[in-house]
């Protein structure tokens, strides 16, 4: 490589050199590292978050959610439990579609892996009920956008601050839709990808449960669904 065959002429520039240069050199050396440094931290921006969602009334449980990551590391049950979901009263929300700009749901900070690769979810749609499991594979240009700061206003304080768009928030629905979106906390959201998942032959926590499903629905998505039923074919 190139850095190996500039090696002697250093070493030969050293030997000539007073050895007040060469401290100088020593110094601007250390600056430069550090420079390099803190480019490299910036652009290897790795910590992210891992949200789920659902539409309103279509309640999930998350039985798994594994990271792979792009060096295939695996973090298992990076996401598990209850999705984020509105359920109004008198029957008042709209589950139909997806929002414009969805927040990044409920879930947890990741910092134990690189950036995802791929992410595995497993889940419990209430709703139906039925359980789903999915492959998501995250393209390299969301990878690229996750590690790019952007500047952003924030309308809760009124202030430009630098942002990074590295929440993936996955909205869950029923017939096995995964919709992924890329945020941040002042940035809009954009869609980077769309899964129609499998039904897991065994059921609810893998046939572990004699079938039950981990929640009842709430009384607001029970009448809800009874009343209008589940509208598959929006999402």
């Amino acid at each position: 490589m190139a850095p190996g065959k500039n090696k002697p002429a250093a070493v030969s520039i050293n030997k000539q050199s007073h050895p007040a240069k060469k401290c100088a050199g020593l110094l601007v050396g250390l600056l430069l590292a550090g420079c390099t440094q803190s480019v490299a931290q910036s652009l290897d921006h790795k910590e992210w978050f891992l949200g789920f969602g659902a539409p309103d009334y279509m309640e999930v449980w998350i039985e798994t959610a594994d990271v792979v990551d792009i060096q295939e590391r695996v973090l298992r049950r990076a996401g598990s439990g209850i999705a984020s979901v509105h359920t109004p009263a008198n029957n008042k929300g709209k589950p139909a579609g997806w929002p414009e700009s969805p927040g990044r749901g409920k879930g947890r900070h990741v910092t134990s892996v690189d950036l995802p690769r791929l992410i595995y979810v497993r889940w419990q749609s209430l709703a139906e009920p039925q359980t789903y499991e999915a492959y998501i594979v995250i393209p390299e240009s969301a990878r690229e956008t996750m590690r790019k700061p952007e500047k952003a206003f924030c309308r809760a304080d009124g202030k430009w601050i630098t942002d990074y768009r590295d929440d993936i928030g996955i909205g869950l629905a029923p017939g096995g839709i995964a919709k992924v979106w890329l945020g941040g906390p002042c940035l809009k959201s954009v869609e980077i990808a769309r899964v129609v998942g499998s039904v897991n032959k065994q059921g609810p926590s893998q046939g572990k449960n004699e079938g039950r499903y981990a929640l009842p629905l709430s009384p607001e998505s029970k009448s809800y669904i009874e009343k209008f039923g589940i509208p598959y074919a929006s999402w």
